[in-house]
Order: structure tokens, then C-alpha cells, then sequence
């Protein structure tokens, strides 16, 4: 099992660089961050200061969206990246959340994120493809190679993302709801001809370490409560786009009849006003909490499901402490171990 750590790009720059080398050191295979250009820095721009501090670890958004960047730019961007850094990025796809909502718009077509995952990725490994009438390439582009993974929940998203994704994203900890997923996606790709075992499954999730006390579990709810409201808009989505009645799990649709709002201007973040509804049943499945031993059992029953990488949220008050203590108690018990001598 791979794991990554999932940042916020908040002001200054060097600490989301700071926090990469961090992951790094700790072991960690991949670092994310979120992309909406509004509420935090531009991380493309970090993605180059982790990449030159760093040797090992893959870079790239969770999750970016058709919308708010052109698809030949983002091309660009990561192939000069894999050019200058050795193929160490990655494109987390999704229809766009926080990054096209704060501009008033709304989110993409999952035609769109078919075509720009195409585009995204032809151009990105050096090979042409059309856009707009005409047979684009990069003539500088000798090496680069670039995977396009796609953020889903909804059936059709879903869909798209085992017909035209090199992996599926889902931001859920719930192992029942991404045994569901992983189902749908899986199938999707079967149904498409191709290998479902050629996708990556990534889950992300906020994790937080703690004693098993009342107390402390107070504390680690409190501080990841918010996940709970930012998966609730894309429920909301869904729940408008096919009802109550759709074949989707019961639990995701539940949850969200008690939302009343959402302020952006908080997304992500522990303080966030407008989460109230989220109980702590959800935080608990949604999310991965407890002590170490607690963390090993959930992480062991997503692998089991099929899950090859988690992805750890870490916008709340325990960063460091996470990091260290993944890599010191909790990877080490998903890695595969090989003896020195049989």
C-alpha cells in the first residue's frame, strides 16, 4: 500500500514545501494539494520548489478540474515538471469543486473532464492529439510520462472514471461506501475492455492520531468535522441530479438532509462554521481516527477491498505529529515486507 499526504497551499509557500520534505522523510510516496486558486497560493508554482527538495515523492492536485485552466497550460506544466524532475507528477481530475464555485460557475460536464483527461494526458507523454480542429504535440517533450486520476462519487462519474481514468480518487474513508465505489469503477472498466487491475485506487481522508478517550476523540472530531461538510457538496450534486431514490448508498444521502450551507471562504479547514450537521457517526466512518493500532485495522480492511494508496488529509492542528507517527507505527504495517535472508 502506498500513502500520501494531502496539503493546503496556505501562505508562506515554504511551509507547504517544508511539510512535502517532511512526508518525504517520513516515507511517505506521494504529496497533493488542493487547487483552488482563489482560496489558497498556486500550486503549480509550489509543485517545482517540492520537486527540486525533494528526491522521491510524486506531486500533483487533488484535485484540479477542466474549468479554471486550460487543458493544454496544464499539459505543459507537468511535462516540463516530469522533463526537469524525472516523471514524478500526477493529475488528480475531478468536475471542480471550491476552485469554479467561489467564481459563481458551477461544475463541469463529465464530457469535460473525459475530453480534458485525454488531452491532459496525450500531450503530457509526448504524444499528439487533437484540439479545436487542429494536431497538437509538444516538440520539446522527449521523456515526460503522465497518469490522469479521476476524482468521482456519482454513478456516471463513476463510470468515467473506469472508462478513461489511470486511477479513481475517492475523498472517503468509509469502508462499506469504497467497497461500493471501487465495485462500480471496476466494473465500468471491465465493460470497457479494459484491465480493471491497471487502475490505481487512491482514498483520501483526513487522519488524526490520538488516545482512545472520551476527550480525545472530542478533539479529533472537532478537528476533522469539515470533511464531513466538503463531501456533503458533492452528495448535494448528486442528490439533485438523480434523487433520493438513486442507486447510491443510503448512508451518503442521509447525512446531507441536514445541510443547510456552505461557506468557502472556510472549506477545508477545521474552523469551518457550517458543518454542524455532520455527526460524529460520519466523522468516525469518513474519516480515520483513534490510536495507531485503530488506524493499522481500518487501513488493513480498505486494502483488502483493493485500495493500493491512502492519502492522508492533514488541515488540522496535529500535522507533524501525523507524519511522524505514519511513518514510524502505522506504513510500516501495510508495506510489504521482505526478509533479508529466507
Amino acid at each position: 500500500m502506498d500513502f500520501g499526504v494531502v496539503l493546503q497551499t496556505n501562505p508562506p509557500a515554504w511551509r507547504t514545501v517544508g511539510l512535502a520534505k517532511l512526508a518525504e522523510e517520513h516515507g511517505f510516496d506521494y504529496v497533493w494539494t488542493f487547487d483552488s486558486h482563489l482560496l489558497w497560493q498556486e500550486p503549480y508554482v509550489i509543485y517545482s520548489a517540492i520537486l527540486a527538495e525533494t528526491n522521491r515523492v510524486i506531486v500533483g492536485p487533488m484535485v484540479t478540474n477542466p474549468a479554471t485552466r486550460d487543458w493544454t497550460v496544464s499539459a505543459s506544466v507537468f511535462a516540463t515538471l516530469n522533463e526537469m524532475y524525472g516523471n514524478r507528477t500526477v493529475v488528480g481530475m475531478g468536475r471542480g469543486d471550491s476552485a469554479v464555485r467561489v467564481l459563481n460557475g458551477r461544475p463541469c460536464t463529465l464530457k469535460e473532464v473525459r475530453e480534458a483527461t485525454h488531452v491532459i494526458r496525450e500531450l503530457a507523454n509526448c504524444r499528439p492529439v487533437e484540439v479545436n480542429g487542429a494536431t497538437l504535440q509538444f516538440p520539446w517533450a522527449r521523456t515526460s510520462a503522465l497518469e490522469v486520476w479521476i476524482a468521482a462519487y456519482g454513478p456516471l462519474a463513476l463510470k468515467t472514471a473506469g472508462e478513461v481514468g489511470d486511477g479513481f480518487i475517492l475523498q472517503l474513508g468509509d469502508v462499506d461506501v469504497t467497497k461500493w465505489m471501487i465495485e462500480q469503477v471496476r466494473t465500468a472498466a471491465s465493460n470497457a475492455g479494459r484491465d480493471p487491475d491497471s487502475l490505481t485506487f487512491c482514498v483520501a481522508a483526513p487522519a488524526y492520531v490520538g488516545a482512545d478517550t472520551p476527550e480525545s476523540w472530542t478533539h479529533m472530531r472537532s478537528q476533522t468535522r469539515w470533511f464531513g461538510g466538503m463531501v456533503g457538496n458533492h452528495i448535494a450534486d448528486i442528490v439533485e441530479k438523480y434523487g433520493e431514490e438513486a442507486d447510491f448508498p443510503e448512508v451518503l444521502i442521509d447525512y446531507i438532509r441536514g445541510r443547510t450551507g456552505y461557506d468557502y471562504n472556510t472549506h477545508g479547514k477545521a474552523d469551518n462554521d457550517h458543518v454542524d450537521f455532520v455527526p460524529d457517526e460520519i466523522v468516525d466512518r469518513f474519516c480515520i481516527l483513534g490510536t495507531p493500532e485503530q488506524h493499522i485495522a481500518k487501513l488493513k480492511e480498505l486494502k483488502d477491498i483493493g485500495v493500493d494508496q491512502f492519502a492522508v488529509y492533514l488541515q488540522h492542528d496535529n500535522k507533524e505529529e501525523t507524519l511522524r507517527v505514519y511513518g514510524e507505527s502505522i506504513m510500516p504495517a501495510l508495506r510489504e515486507h521482505v526478509t533479508a535472508k529466507a
